[in-house]
Formats: C-alpha cells, structure tokens, sequence
C-alpha cells in the first residue's frame, strides 16, 4: 500500500478570513497527522483572494508548529518566482527549527498570472533556467565546498529533500535526471499522468538523495457517508474551477444542490477535463476508486486533496480516506497471506 498524503489549499471561505484558512489548515494537519497520513503540504499561489498559502515558507512553519511527527513542506514553492539562496535560507531555517520534517517541493510555474508577474519582479524568461536553479539550489542546501565564499545560512549542509513538481513531461524528465522524487498534479493536470509516469521510472537515475524511484500522485478525493452527499460536497471545488473559467477568482463557496444550475455545457465539460481523476463518493465508492487509480498507475504515493467547504466535514473526508486505504492495505495482506 502507498504512502497517503495531503495537500492542502488553504482554502479562503465564503463567511471566513484568511486567519481562519490558517488556523483551519494548522488543524486539519494535526488531525490527519493522528490518522496516519505521511506529509502535509501546501503550494505557493499569488494574488487569489481564496487561497492563503502565499508566504509557503511562513505557511509551512505554522504547520510544523502546530504538529509533531508528520512531514511538512511546500507542493510547492514555484522556484523561478526566486532567488534560490533566499529558498536556501528559509528552508534551511525550517529544517533547523524542525529537522527531519521538511520537503521542499518544486515547480517552475509562475503560481499566478501575468500582471502579478510584474509584481513579484519576475523575470519572463525566468522558468527556462528552472534546470539550473534547481541545481544552485541543491548545492546552497548541500555541504559548503572548500573556498566557498557564499554560504546559505542557515541552510548549507541541512540536505532539505527536494522534489520536482509538474503538469507536464518536463518535470518527469527532470526529476529522473537528476534523481530526485516527483509528484504529478493529476488533481487538477491529468492528461498527462500515465505518460510522465512512464517516463520518470523509466529514465531514472539514482541520486545521493533517492536510491529507486519515487512517484506521487496528486488526486482529489471527497468522501462522506454516500455517494449522494459526497457529490453534493464535491459541487465546492466544481464552482471554483468554473469561476477560474470565468476569470473570477474569489473565496470557496458552500455546495450546492444540483451543480448543472450552476454552469453552463461548455464549463461543465472544461471543469471536467480538469477533474476527470477525482475520486467522489461513500466509503466503499472511494476505496474502489482508489485500489483502480493505484492498479493503473502503480504510485508510491497519493498525495490528496479534499476541497470540502466545511471544516468538519473537511476532516471527516480524510478520516474515511485513511481507513479506506488502511482497508485496502488490509485487503492486500490477505491475499499476501492467501
């Protein structure tokens, strides 16, 4: 059975405040950190009223404070938004703060749109040097090299595990050249799943931070008692991708009764092709739908993301989660046994 994980958007709520995201987040953390999932991780996003996760590194320090045993990190920072030494330093102060708990994920999208580009001072071009800052930044978190003159500190020698992020096969190809771990994000980019699969495991080179090859999947799970009330929790993320068809990008709405009133043809086939892996449904719905994306992928992890509007439920969704993955790891070690 593979490792379960979560990821979290930091979700900004109709009737809520970003404190309320943050504090929500931190206890969703400790609540899926006593259920057994291995990390929890939240990604930087810009200039979106309903996600308040922008300060990841700040972000992932109040998670980390507010838990104990589970990994915590970014999923992921978007390196060309950066200069490396400066990730280098934040990260490198987490680790310090918290050793062995920290991941640093990586993309080299921008997190946001044009005209924020503008503000955060990024370069355009930037994401075609994504290679080489992954590199610098490898080497600001590794050993301090004899004549070194600039030293990440804190940071240098703390050896922060890196992944790559991706959408697309460049990240596949990447993350296997350098032997690093990668995790597709099928939650909301799955067309290209199955392929960026193959050609990370079978292009991988081994690393000194990853012997075999690691692949994580990011998909969207939403259970609850049945398969009605799951699909009435699930019309939450269902608006949200519709809204980001029509430019308008505001805070998490409550479910609503029948989501065709909603949208239009066209946005319901759109948001579709963008959710088309989502897993929604009761119990027995979702642990089927995961032993099949997990005979069809062969993922070492699932990384999951329950969009659920209420907090409560939010947290009951990942409780049925983790036993319906503990059920079928159950279900493996009977048919080992058999």
């Amino acid at each position: 059975m593979p490792l379960i994980s979560v990821l979290d958007l930091v979700r900004v709520r109709q009737g809520g405040d970003i404190s309320a995201a943050l504090q929500a987040s931190a206890d969703l953390a400790h609540h899926v950190e006593d259920l057994g999932y291995h990390r929890f991780w939240v990604a930087e996003h810009h200039n979106l009223r309903g996600v308040a996760s922008a300060a990841t590194a700040v972000v992932v320090g109040h998670l980390a404070a507010a838990t104990k045993t589970i990994r915590v990190g970014a999923g992921g920072i978007m390196l060309p938004n950066h200069a490396p030494m400066i990730i280098a330093e934040q990260f490198g102060t987490l680790e310090a703060l918290f050793p062995g708990r920290i991941d640093l994920g990586l993309g080299r999208a921008p997190g946001t749109d044009q005209m924020t580009l503008r503000a955060l001072r990024r370069d355009p071009m930037a994401s075609e040097h994504f290679p080489q800052d992954v590199q610098e930044l490898q080497a600001f978190l590794g050993p301090v090299a004899e004549g070194q003159r600039i030293v990440a500190v804190p940071g240098a020698g703390t050896n922060v595990p890196l992944w790559i992020l991706g959408s697309s096969l460049f990240g596949a190809q990447l993350a296997a050249q350098f032997g690093l771990p990668y995790a597709f994000a099928s939650h909301f980019a799955p067309s290209a799943l199955l392929q960026a699969l193959q050609i990370y495991r079978a292009r991988f080179q081994p690393s000194a931070q990853l012997a075999t090859s690691h692949a994580a999947i990011g998909v969207n799970i939403i259970a609850a008692e049945t398969d009605a009330e799951a699909q009435r929790l699930f019309t939450t993320q269902q608006m949200s991708f519709a809204d980001v068809f029509r430019g308008d990008r505001g805070l998490s709405k409550p479910p609503i009764d029948n989501i065709d009133d909603y949208w239009s043809p066209m946005e319901k086939a759109q948001v579709h092709s963008f959710l088309e892996r989502t897993i929604v449904g009761s119990f027995d719905t979702v642990k089927r739908g995961m032993a099949a994306l997990l005979a069809e992928t062969g993922a070492d992890e699932l990384i999951i993301v329950s969009d659920v509007f209420d907090h409560d439920l939010r947290k009951r969704s990942y409780t049925m989660i983790a036993e319906a993955a503990h059920a079928l790891e159950a279900d493996e070690s009977v048919l080992v046994q058999a």
